[in-house]
């Protein structure tokens, strides 16, 4: 059938919503009807020829008592699903009544096959049918998709003479004007399209990113795709038609099966039924979907892994009902989720609740095959935040480190902005395979392809721009190329990644024992039952006079001996009450010591916090009390020469030559900053330039001032 006819098929179509509808639904409402119906309609005609034999099967299956009755009555359909009520549609033409009608109808729908039943059930189809009825239009939106001026049955329509009147419709066409209603619903409804509809370019470049690096290694068989939130599916099919037409031109037969997981029920009718209308029953057997089929929470192929994979999951998306399905943080033990890596047995790849995109990559990656000569291929669509959103030792950097660690990270793609159909932030494309060619092993490329558009005409929602034929084709050749240039960024696995290392600085803390500091502390020591311990200040202070006494270690030995004496026990309680009320911080006093090495057990090493000092007159190895006020965190990176000692002797000690590393604390991080590398520094304007603005400023505000103040300006 030639694009005329898939036209005049579509928009006779998409005018039935206003002849029918017009007055009963908002224009936003209008796909609910007009989706489904153009479903059933293509499916009742491609029924037509089998009806009598798919009746004679249900009747001999029925007598023989046999349940599974399935299979046999797609045999006797010649398709992948059935309908065993005894009306087409032609059949519900004439009724005496609505009501007789409405009951025709809901019984003709009862009889399809479960496939189109859940086709049925996430359209939530049947909800309409009151309306319609009542409204009585039923018959009429029926009469219409009747109409013989359109043919939606795969056989043509003959004339008297044995001549063709209309065409037949094939699954591909049908699918055409399929996927062309839904692209028109989707603009008419453009502040939600993005959640479910990718554009078809972005769907492009994502497949040949995929398909191309491997085109020549592509060998006669069976390949298995994959889309964890695939939506209408138009990522799946996309792909498919490429990796088809790739096979080809390489002079092979490759054979395809689609597989897909989408929450959202509409959309996952949508998709389903496009599969169905294209004659993929198979792969319409293999979409799952609905609200109780969250990938995260619910994943539908636990067991599969595929060859091809690409995705554009939701960003920005809460992810906490599943988090909580999945038995919260500290009680998941999803495998793909929880894994074992860099000698941690239970390394967490979970991400925060408020944002559960990078889940779906981990998902993807859970699936890669290990043991194919091509293994596993990735694409997928990130916003910005996938790229540095999470700390060293977070879920987000994590999935980083694991992926690019394991070396599966080939290259980022960074689009044009408002690229999208409802955003207009940047976004990027992760591309992953488990087996890199040689010449990219321990190698990440960035590209910068944000230049690379052409403006529509007409904006769809915030979208105002798409990639031409040519800009996939300059992308996917800067790719393949792997060379350094403006727009091209090539760096080593490590260069993401740094060390996350908390220094510490001493707590330094000097005591005032003036009468007034012992007045006041003995208040505070009253408010909490604790006059004993004033006493015990009042006598340190006849002893050691009143200060300031800038060594709180000296005062403390002074303070026990005391205490001692008085049989008075210096509890933690106390201690803390004398370190916060009576205490001050003073830089230039001596460092408060947290612990004493025995002679032997350690060696100095200040950059590690370990000091040597004096105590009670002998010179020991010791750990000083850290003043968190003062702590710091530094960002040290793997590829820093001399590691981190050499950072902090370079970049700390100079400006601060007591502190140390707190080794305990030492995180390994990894992120991406495309801001950083593609960085473009605008040039200085020259002092003449300058010159030239002020002088021209002067002369167009010469006489202003009198002019204000009403000064004559002769």
């Amino acid at each position: 059938m030639i694009e005329n006819d898939l036209n005049w098929i579509t928009n006779f179509i998409w005018g039935i919503a206003d002849d029918v509808l017009r007055d009963l639904y908002v224009r936003g409402k209008y796909r609910d009807v007009i989706l489904p119906m153009t479903v059933l309609r293509r499916l009742d005609a491609v029924l037509e020829p089998t009806k009598q034999s798919v009746l004679d099967m249900k009747s001999l299956l029925d007598g023989a008592d046999i349940k599974n009755q399935d299979q046999p009555l797609r045999e006797a359909a010649g398709q992948a699903f059935y309908n065993t009520s005894k009306f087409t549609l032609r059949d519900l033409r004439s009724r005496a009544s609505q009501q007789q009608l409405k009951a025709d109808f809901e019984a003709y729908l009862d009889g399809f096959s479960p496939n189109v039943q859940d086709i049925l059930d996430n359209f939530e189809f049947r909800n309409q049918i009151p309306r319609l009825s009542k409204a009585d239009v039923l018959g009429k939106l029926i009469e219409k998709f009747l109409d013989p001026s359109i043919n939606l049955s795969p056989d043509p329509v003959m004339n008297g003479d044995d001549s063709v009147k209309y065409p037949g419709l094939d699954n591909h066409g049908m699918g055409t004007i399929f996927e062309e209603l839904l692209r028109r619903f989707n603009e008419e409804n453009n502040e939600e399209a993005g959640e479910h509809w990718t554009p078809r370019d972005a769907v492009k470049l994502m497949a040949r990113l995929i398909f191309l690096p491997v085109a020549d290694r592509i060998e006669s068989g069976t390949y298995l795709l994959y889309d964890g939130a695939c939506g209408t599916g138009g990522m799946l099919t996309v792909a498919e038609e490429e990796l088809k037409q790739l096979a080809e031109e390489h002079e092979k037969q490759v054979a395809t099966h689609l597989y897909g997981q989408e929450i959202n029920a509409e959309t996952y009718a949508i998709a389903k039924a496009d599969f169905l209308l294209k004659g993929e029953g198979d792969a319409a057997d293999n979409l799952v979907g609905g609200p109780e089929y969250s990938t995260l929470s619910n994943d539908a192929f636990p067991a599969r892994e595929f060859d091809f994979m690409l995705s554009n999951p939701p960003y920005g998306k809460s992810w906490k009902s599943d988090l909580e399905r999945m038995g919260g943080k500290d009680g998941i033990k999803d495998l793909r989720f929880v894994i074992e890596h860099a000698d941690d047995p239970e390394y967490s790849l979970l991400t925060r609740s408020s944002d559960g995109q990078m889940l779906f990559l981990v998902n993807m990656l859970s699936k890669m095959k290990h043991d194919t000569r091509l293994g596993s291929r990735i694409a997928e669509v990130h916003n910005g935040s996938s790229l540095f959103t999470g700390d060293a030792g977070q879920g987000e950097s994590n999935i980083r480190r694991w992926i690019i660690e394991n070396d599966w990270l080939e290259a980022i793609v960074a689009l044009p902005l408002n690229m999208f159909y409802n955003t207009g932030i940047a976004t990027y494309i992760w591309v992953l395979t488990n087996r890199k060619p040689e010449h990219r092993q321990g190698k990440v490329q960035l590209i910068d392809a944000t230049q690379l558009y052409v403006s529509l005409r007409k904006n769809l929602g915030k979208k105002n721009c798409e990639l031409s034929d040519e800009d996939v084709q300059k992308i996917c050749d800067t790719f393949l190329a792997f060379e350094e240039s403006e727009q091209s960024k090539i760096f080593p696995n490590a260069a993401f990644g740094y060390w996350k290392v908390t220094v510490e600085r001493p707590l330094r803390l000097a005591i005032d024992l003036t009468l007034d500091a012992t007045a006041n502390f003995r208040k505070t020591c009253i408010e909490v039952g604790e006059e004993h311990l004033a006493t015990l200040i009042d006598m340190a202070a006849v002893q050691l006079g009143p200060g300031p006494h800038n060594d709180f270690n000296t005062f403390l030995s002074s303070v026990e001996t005391l205490a001692s004496k008085a049989g008075v026990k210096l509890t933690s309680k106390r201690l803390k009450i004398l370190q916060n009320s009576l205490a001050r911080k003073d830089e230039l006093a001596v460092p408060v010591i947290k612990k004493v090495y025995k002679p032997g057990k350690a060696e100095a090493d200040p950059l590690h916090g370990r000091f040597e000092a004096t105590v009670n007159g002998k010179l020991c190895v010791v750990e000083y009390e850290p003043d968190t006020e003062l702590r710091d965190t530094e960002q040290v990176p793997l590829l820093e020469e001399g590691g981190i000692e050499a950072f902090i002797q370079r970049e700390v000690l100079p400006y601060a030559a007591d502190a140390w590393i707190e080794e305990s604390s030492i995180k390994t991080g990894y992120e991406i900053s495309f801001t950083r590398y593609f960085y473009k520094p605008q040039p200085l304007r020259s002092l003449e330039e300058i010159r030239a603005d002020i002088l021209a400023l002067e002369k167009e505000t010469d006489g202003l001032l009198d002019e204000i103040i009403g000064r004559d300006s002769r």
